[in-house]
Order: structure tokens, then sequence, then C-alpha cells
């Protein structure tokens, strides 16, 4: 499946901040423009769509043919007898690259119920777990009576998926329009799914469970497009909560409600997304997010051309609570990473989650990447989060960079350079085509900011407008050093 087969359109109405919205999640996206303007907010809801439709279908039990999460008991027999024999016909080791494979209407219907039975109040707990917040009143435009509008569409074939959120001060409702015909395209996924057949000696509960949830995952993959996949998010100010966290997670301990008592009502309210990256970091390492030795340490790049040193995980052998270090190319011992430089500690929660979590077809949402970062900084960990877009993982980020959009408009340039015209560039591996990248600019207005995508203009450049800042700076410049020279 090529790279545009899994971008996704948004359109969003009175949500947050913005007034309107309608963008093309792409394998990397950027959202740039002034503060409160709502980048923020669009990042943790589609971080929120992710953590939920990631999980449809599999954390409440609902299976396709399977009415209840039943491991011993999953055979042959739970599954119609149309669906054993289209999956006997089609995957039996003669499909060729480039096949398109029709789904039957008795799958679709069983992904659409997966859908359908992750009702709404699902969603709605997701959104507000992500957002801190406990009324949706805090997710609408102000002012705005009939809620927040959200749609997300995809193309399947010639026909069209949709998904129609709405979100009102009562509830959240999520309503799915499929396509009439799904066509299964992901080769990869194609050959996964044949290998489970051929070496299908009997319909037991393990087999049957692995083949039925490959199939399953495949067709909702193809309706929901990337929301799909599991998301991680790096927020705003990770290194204060790197330099804090063992102080957070005790404190939030020590003010979580025991027993009858009631909770402080001063305590505030932890967003799901702070809450996602604290449990995280405490995990990282852990028994199952360590990295196989088979997948490349994504983490090592930025280590080698940015840190010139090594960022690691120590865990107290009492406790098991981890700590972090840095150790610079060279050095025998490491650095608390409180000690570290702020670079340092800005980017080493991206290197730790590329290490130990993030995977092919994981999404990384990595809020103002230039934090704390020199220009030149800026611009090689572009051209870092380029190289691992080209490993498969889709990113989202954030900025008020106009070194970072520089640097992707010459990625963008150099895809258009045959190979041997690339030679010698710094950046001529790290390249990214005009449909991986997409550039969204969030422009205050006094009704609510509207979100309108950036392009590349005649010059090569995404036009964000940080020119003007350049040009009103020189012109002050200009008219102060006339004056001095009048004044003398």
């Amino acid at each position: 499946m090529n790279d545009a087969s899994n971008d996704l359109e948004i359109e969003v109405s009175d949500f947050g901040p913005i007034s309107k919205a309608r963008i093309d999640l792409r394998p990397l996206t950027v959202f740039v423009g002034p503060g409160n303007t709502g980048k923020s907010y669009l990042a943790i809801f589609i971080y929120a769509l992710h953590k939920f439709f990631s999980n449809v279908g599999w954390i409440f039990g609902r299976f396709p043919f399977v009415n209840s999460l039943n491991y011993g008991y999953l055979d042959k027999e739970a599954i119609p007898q149309e669906m054993i024999e289209w999956m006997e016909k089609t995957f039996d080791g003669k499909i060729k690259p480039g096949d398109n494979i029709a789904v039957p209407d008795i799958l679709i219907g069983e992904v659409n119920n997966m859908i359908s039975q992750s009702n709404s109040s699902e969603l709605e707990n997701e959104l507000c777990r992500c957002f801190g917040v406990r009324e949706l009143n805090s997710l609408i435009l102000r002012g705005k009576q009939n809620g927040a509008r959200v749609i997300f569409r995809r193309e399947n074939g010639s026909d069209i998926s949709q998904h129609n959120i709405l979100i009102d001060a009562r509830k959240v409702t999520l309503a799915t329009k499929f396509p009439k015909n799904v066509q299964i395209y992901d080769q990869r996924q194609i050959d996964e799914i044949e290998t489970l057949m051929l070496s299908l000696q009997r319909w037991d509960a393990d087999e049957t469970y692995s083949l039925v949830r490959a199939i399953s995952d495949l067709v909702l993959r193809q309706v929901c497009g990337p929301l799909v996949f599991r998301p991680f998010y790096l927020p705003a100010d990770r290194t204060g909560i790197m330099h804090a966290h063992s102080a957070v997670v005790s404190a939030l301990i020590a003010n979580a409600p025991r027993g009858a008592l009631r909770p402080s009502t001063r305590t505030a309210m932890l967003s799901g997304v702070l809450a996602d990256f604290l449990e995280q970091l405490i995990e990282l390492d852990g028994r199952w997010s360590r990295r196989s030795k088979s997948r490349p340490d994504l983490g090592a790049l930025i280590e080698n051309t940015i840190l010139e040193g090594t960022v690691r995980i120590r865990r107290s052998r009492t406790t098991g609570y981890p700590t972090f270090t840095y150790r610079p190319n060279g050095w025998k011992q490491a650095l608390p990473l409180m000690n570290a430089s702020s670079m340092v500690s800005e980017l080493a929660p991206v290197i730790l989650y590329l290490r130990h979590l993030v995977r092919p077809d994981n999404v990384l949402i990595v809020e103002e990447p230039e934090s704390h970062l020199h220009p030149g900084m800026q611009v090689e960990f572009t051209r870092q989060l380029a190289a691992i877009v080209g490993t498969g993982v889709r990113v989202i980020v954030t900025t008020h960079s106009e070194w970072i959009l520089e640097e992707l408009a010459n990625l963008v340039q150099i895809s258009e350079l045959p190979d041997d015209a690339r030679h010698g560039l710094p950046n001529g591996e790290a390249a990214l085509r005009t449909d991986q990248v997409g550039a969204w600019s969030f422009e205050p207005r006094s009704g609510g900011a509207v979100v309108k995508e950036i392009r590349l203009d005649e010059t090569g450049l995404y036009p964000s407008g940080f020119s003007r800042v350049s040009a009103a700076l020189h012109n002050n410049w200009a008219e102060i050093r006339s004056r001095m020279g009048k004044s003398k």
C-alpha cells in the first residue's frame, strides 16, 4: 500500500478555538501558526481518535463472529461457512502483487458492527480523558450553540468511507457510512494472511483467532485508514516532565482517593495526553516495550547526528523505577539527565520513544520540536524526522519554526531530483515527495481560527508568513539607522 492510500481527510467546525479546518493527514503533517489558534487542540483530538479507533473491536471483546472474548473456545464453528469459503478461496497462495481483493459483505457487516458497538460514550470518554476536561462544553467553540462537528473520510477504490462526529453539551454522537465495495490493497498484510492460511493445519483457538483478527484488522484499516494505528504523543512541556516525573507521580499518588475517602477538590485533573506520557516514561524499557534486535534503533539516528552522545535508562534495583542519563561520546561516566543541556533534555524523550515504543505503522505526534534547539539543530532534526517517516512511522508536528518549514521545502524539492543529482547534498537521503508532506496554517480570526493548506510557492518555499516578521524587523532596523544618522 503506498503512502497516499493511508491519507485521511478531516473536516472540523467550531471545535475548541477552531472555526473551520479541512486537512489531509499525510505521512508527515505540520501544523504552524500563532499561539491559541488550535494547533495543539487539533493534534490532541487526532490522538484521541487514534486511541479510540486503534482499540475498536478488541478491548471490549467484539471479535468478528464471536459475541464474547473466549480465547479457549474460538474455533471454526464460530465462523460462518460463507466466510470460511471466502478465506480458503482467496488466500490460496496465488495472489499476485498488485491484485486487489474484494471483501465479502458478511465481513464488512461484522467490521461495521465493531465500530457501531464501540458506542459514542466510549469516544466521549476518550475525548474528555485526552483533553483533561469533565464537560463537553469545553471542547466547543465559544458561543456556538449547535456544538462542534468533525467529519473524517477516505477513499476506498471508487467509493468513500466517512465518519461523522457531533459534539454537543450533552453527548458525543458517532455515525459511520461504509463504502459499498471495500478493496484490500496492502500487499504486506495480504502476504501475512496468506502465510497464516497456508500454515493452518487445524482450526484451533489460537490459529483461528490470529487469522480472523488479521483479516478484520486489514478491513478495519481500509475503512478507517491510519486512525487504526497506535499513537504516541510528546507534549510541549516534555522537558520539565522528564526532570520532574518522579515527583509528579508521587504527588498524584498522594492525592489519589483511598477507600471511601472523597478526592481532594484542589487536585487538578491531569489530561490523558500527559497521563499517557507519564505512564510510558515509567514503563520505557519494560518487558513489553523492549526493542527487538531485528528492529532498527531509530533513536540512534538522532543521538549520532545531533546529541553526539547516548541517552539511557537506569532502573532502581529495589523499586525498578527509572532514571534517565546522558553520556557524551568519549566520556566514561554518564550524567543525570537533569544535569545535561536543555537540548539533550528536549530530545531525550523523542529518542527513547523511537528506541523502545514507536514502530512502523505507528503515529508520533511531537509538539514544538524546535524547543531548546539551535536553528542548525532544528534543521538536522527535521531531516531525522523525514528519515523516520521513510521507515513507515507517521509524524505530526506542531511548530512555530521557519527553519523546520524551510528544510521541509528543501526535502520535497530534492525528491524531484534524479538520484545522481542528489549526491553530496547533506539531506539527499531524507527526501520526501510532495504527497508525503502536508503543511497547514492556523490563522486567527475574530470568530475562531481558520486552517488553510500551505503549498510550495514558485520560489520552492512554504509561505508561512514568517517572512513578514523578518521584513518588519528589517524595516524597523533601517528606520532606526536612518534616524541615528539624522540625529548626528
